[in-house]
């Protein structure tokens, strides 16, 4: 490990707004703020998670156009999310922090209704891998367990497999269905919220990749279906694949 990691890391130690919960140490101490997250923020602000935060831009941004709310960054990689937890530590940004956590464990970390929305952000498409996307419905069912009815799930993605996946399975599943986009910046409705732009969002934007965008509410997490999905194609970008973008980031 790097030198600049480790430092990284040492100092991610002293924030404020950074808890650190990798499966060991959540095993070995259990989370303290299980049901108690507005002890923690020391307010009674509705609260919004970024599950797969990366560097922490949408967080961070979130918090400070919505101080009344309080936003939560979630991603396991903590060398990446040092940057938006240092910017919210050094301009004291309240309603901002950072869980260095496996999102696998997601629900071991929020109470029954203590999320009101969540917001998933260029996740990995995982195309091999249906257990491990973050829209399906393993993972639906784990948030149902904090989510409170009626809590928007928002999906922004580059991601055509993605995005067309998790349409259908939304369509199969009755899911409400708020606002949905294939080319967001093209459709003029993208707002300040979504027009909020991640380190790798423009790293696909600068690819003229679209972005696409899903807002949607469950009903009911029980008793959810995978859509079929073998005519969807798969991304056309594999040649130059997503972990390429994270080797040209500088730890």
């Amino acid at each position: 490990m790097g030198k600049n990691k480790l430092k990284k890391f040492a100092e991610m130690e002293t924030f404020s707004c950074v808890l650190q919960y990798p499966r060991e140490v959540l095993l070995r101490d259990g989370f303290p703020y299980f049901g108690k997250w507005n002890d923690f923020f020391k307010n009674n602000g509705l609260i919004t998670l970024e599950l797969g935060c990366g560097k922490g831009e949408y967080t961070v941004a979130l918090a400070k156009a919505n101080p009344d709310r309080n936003y939560i960054g979630v991603d396991v990689k903590g060398a990446r999310m040092w940057s938006g937890a240092k910017e919210a530590e050094e301009n004291g940004i309240g309603n901002a922090s950072f869980l260095r956590a496996e999102i696998e464990n997601i629900d071991k970390f929020f109470a029954p209704e203590e999320v009101d929305e969540i917001w998933i952000t260029f996740p990995d498409p995982q195309m091999q891998k249906t257990r491990k996307r973050l829209t399906s419905t393993r993972f639906l069912k784990m948030y149902g367990k904090f989510l409170k009815p009626g809590g928007l799930i928002n999906l922004k993605t580059d991601s055509p497999f993605l995005f067309e996946y998790t349409k259908r399975l939304a369509e199969l599943n009755g899911f409400e269905i708020e606002f949905i986009t294939d080319d967001l910046y093209g459709s003029g409705k993208a707002d300040p919220v979504t027009s909020i732009k991640t380190y790798y969002e423009s790293q696909w934007l600068s690819r003229g990749k679209k972005i696409k965008l899903i807002k949607m509410r469950v009903k009911d997490f029980d008793d959810l279906q995978e859509p079929e999905i073998d005519d969807i194609e798969k991304d056309d970008y594999r040649a130059y694949p997503r972990h390429s973008v994270d080797m040209k980031v500088k730890d």
